[in-house]
Parts: structure tokens; C-alpha cells; sequence
């Protein structure tokens, strides 16, 4: 079996890991997340787009059909499970089993930034939505929303969807610049980390947008962010050489290890540290388990 990583954080490989029913087979993957039972919600761009299994791969149930257009992020938070629906211009809440709570948004209008082709560098940066990638609330209540295929966005909102706050410009070096923000994770004391994938580099900002610090250290265009319960942070990168990789990181940014895998684009990690990938090219789920 494959294995990976170094000391305490070292991990074997299950390859292609859910148990699909007879004939089913996945489509492409964009993120997964677990609740608080580490059961794996899979968000995959067809129907159903929610799969979901428990933590040996086994198939529990399904929702979002008619509800998703086009999945990209989710997260789940307290067990409300916090989606982006990409090219419909929403971004939703959900309970774990599919009733809708919250949508910020509205579906088909987006704002003008000029921006024709998803992933180009946008000429101007503009209001909620046009292309959101993930949505992600912090202590405070308040939910921040990173809007990123054709937009260079992080827009903050109150908990019941009022807009607070938008900070973020295109470019591709300066602090605040952003490139195609791709996901965004808030910690704890409320510091926002965001994936400013073709810039590679994860941007940090206070609660109130303003800049604190970047982390870079050879990174491939950073997809997907996650946190485990001790404050270590995982990143699933673009190719860097061709080989796209996982990261692990200490909160001070300083890099612990770093292996290759299939192409990922959305991961998460459980309660025990086990890291899940969901995987576009492959159209499967890769789960790597920490070996204890």
C-alpha cells in the first residue's frame, strides 16, 4: 500500500475509497467535507450532487437534485453544510440532509467585471457574484464568501446574508491582489486564509480584510484549504512540475511535508486527521489515513 508524509503525519493511500451502489459510477468531484459523525458528504458536478457515506466508504443516502446547477465548494460547520453553486451565481446553507436554509445571492445575475472566460485575470473587480467558489462562516457569526472564476473578490456578510464588506483587486503580486480566489478557510480567532490559486499563494487577512501575511515556500496553485482540531492546516496544490501535491503546515506558515497525488481539487480533514480528496480528472475520492 501506498504511504506518505513524515513522522506524526504520516498516511496510507486508499485508492478510489467510496463503495458506490450497483451501477453507479461518480462524476467529476469538487469537493468533499464530514460532519461532526465523519460521515463524507461528496459534491460531485452531477446528479445527485450530495453523496454521502460513512467513514469506511459505505453508501448512505443522496440529496441536491434539481437544487445544485453547478457544484464547486462545500464545507460543513456545526453540521450545516455551507455550499457554492458556481456558474448560478449562489451560494446556499443547507442541513445535513438537503433542506435548503439560506440562499446569498440570486441565481443567474452576476456583477461586471468584465470578465468573459472563467480563471482569466478579471479587468476589475466588482460586487457579489460572479463565479463564487466557497462559502465559510467564522466565529463571529458572519459568513465570508471568496467569488473567484470571473471575479478577484472576498465578500464578508452578515449571518442572515446582508452584505458587510468586499475587499480584493486583480493582479498578481501586491498584497489584496488576487488571481482566481479558489477557496477560503476562517480559524478560530477569526483570520480569513485564502486560496489565490494561479498567483500560488494562500493569502492571509484579518477579519476586517486587511492583509497579515502570505504563504508561498514552492506551493502549486493552492485549490483547497483545511484545519484539523490542533491547528495544523492542509493544502491540496496544483502541479507544480506536473505533479500536483498535499501540503501540511504549521499555523506559523512554516512547512512540515509535502507528497504527490492524483489531481485533487477539493479535500477535507476528519476528526481523526484523515484527509479526504476529491478528484475532477480521476472522478473519484482518494481518502489518505493517518497512521496512528
Amino acid at each position: 500500500m501506498t504511504t506518505a508524509g513524515t513522522g506524526k503525519y504520516t498516511y496510507e493511500l486508499i485508492q478510489d475509497w467510496p463503495k458506490l451502489p450497483e451501477g453507479e459510477s461518480l462524476g467529476i468531484v469538487s469537493a468533499v467535507a464530514t460532519d461532526s459523525q465523519d460521515r463524507v458528504y461528496v459534491f460531485q458536478r452531477q446528479d445527485p450532487p450530495v453523496m454521502v457515506f460513512d467513514s469506511d466508504g459505505n453508501y448512505l443516502n443522496c440529496w441536491g437534485i434539481g437544487a445544485i446547477a453547478d457544484p464547486h465548494g462545500i464545507t460543513i460547520v456545526d453540521d450545516i453544510v455551507y455550499i457554492t453553486d458556481r456558474s448560478d451565481q449562489v451560494a446556499v446553507k443547507f442541513t445535513l440532509d438537503g433542506k435548503p436554509l439560506q440562499v446569498i445571492g440570486e441565481r443567474g445575475v452576476f456583477s461586471d467585471t468584465g470578465c468573459e472566460q472563467p480563471g482569466d485575470l478579471v479587468p476589475r473587480a466588482a460586487g457579489p457574484f460572479n463565479y463564487p467558489t466557497e462559502m465559510v462562516p467564522s466565529p463571529s457569526g458572519d459568513i465570508y464568501i471568496s467569488d473567484g472564476y470571473r471575479n478577484a473578490r472576498m465578500h464578508r456578510f452578515t449571518a442572515d446574508g446582508q452584505l458587510i464588506a468586499s475587499w480584493g483587486q486583480p493582479g498578481k503580486t501586491e498584497p489584496g491582489h488576487f488571481h482566481l480566489p479558489h477557496s477560503c478557510l476562517v480559524d478560530p480567532d477569526g483570520k480569513v486564509y485564502v486560496c489565490d490559486r494561479a498567483n500560488r499563494r494562500v493569502q492571509i487577512f484579518s477579519p476586517d480584510g486587511e492583509y497579515i501575511t502570505e504563504w508561498t515556500s514552492g506551493m502549486g496553485g493552492p485549490d483547497d484549504i483545511s484545519r484539523d482540531s490542533d491547528g495544523i492546516f492542509y493544502i491540496v496544490e496544483q502541479e507544480v512540475d506536473g505533479v500536483p501535491h498535499v501540503s501540511i503546515w504549521e499555523p506559523d506558515g512554516t512547512l512540515i511535508t509535502r507528497w504527490a497525488i492524483r489531481h485533487a481539487h477539493g479535500m477535507w480533514v476528519d476528526s481523526k486527521g484523515d484527509i479526504y480528496l476529491g478528484l475532477t480528472t480521476d472522478h473519484s475520492v482518494d481518502k489518505w489515513v493517518r497512521q496512528r
